[in-house]
């Protein structure tokens, strides 16, 4: 019995994926988190809006290639937030994506953005070990 569950258990051992470091390959060294506050134009209703978008090509242009939505949410009272992981190089498409298809329906600002989760998810973990 030792030897079969040996056996079985060496097998299932060359079935597990093997870590890689694609995903770490395909993001760029010099990427940024950019977050984008497409804001509604309260003076324009939402069949008003997604018309503009259509007629400019918001969809077809935005976000641009190679480039990634991380999130992409509804703040009501305030319009839609999208932050995307950018290639330095490409921070300008974005920018001009936006100044073509997106003005007229939004109005725009930009935040350079990071994760501060991780710092935040330790720092809860060691405040719930120090308060036991």
């Amino acid at each position: 019995m030792k030897i079969l569950l040996s056996s079985l258990l060496i097998a299932f051992t060359f079935l597990l994926p093997l870590p890689t470091r694609a995903g770490e390959a395909e993001k760029p060294s010099d990427a940024i988190l950019l977050t984008i506050f497409l804001k509604h134009d309260q003076g324009k209703n939402l069949a008003e809006i997604q018309q503009i978008q259509r007629e400019q090509g918001f969809f077809k242009t935005f976000p641009p290639a190679g480039t990634k939505i991380v999130t992409w949410h509804v703040v009501m009272g305030i319009g839609q937030v999208v932050t995307l992981e950018v290639p330095a190089a490409k921070l300008r498409e974005v920018n001009v994506a936006l100044e073509k298809t997106a003005w007229k329906a939004f109005r725009t600002e930009y935040y350079p953005t990071y994760d501060l989760y991780p710092v935040i998810k330790d720092q809860l973990a060691n405040a719930e070990k120090t308060e036991r």
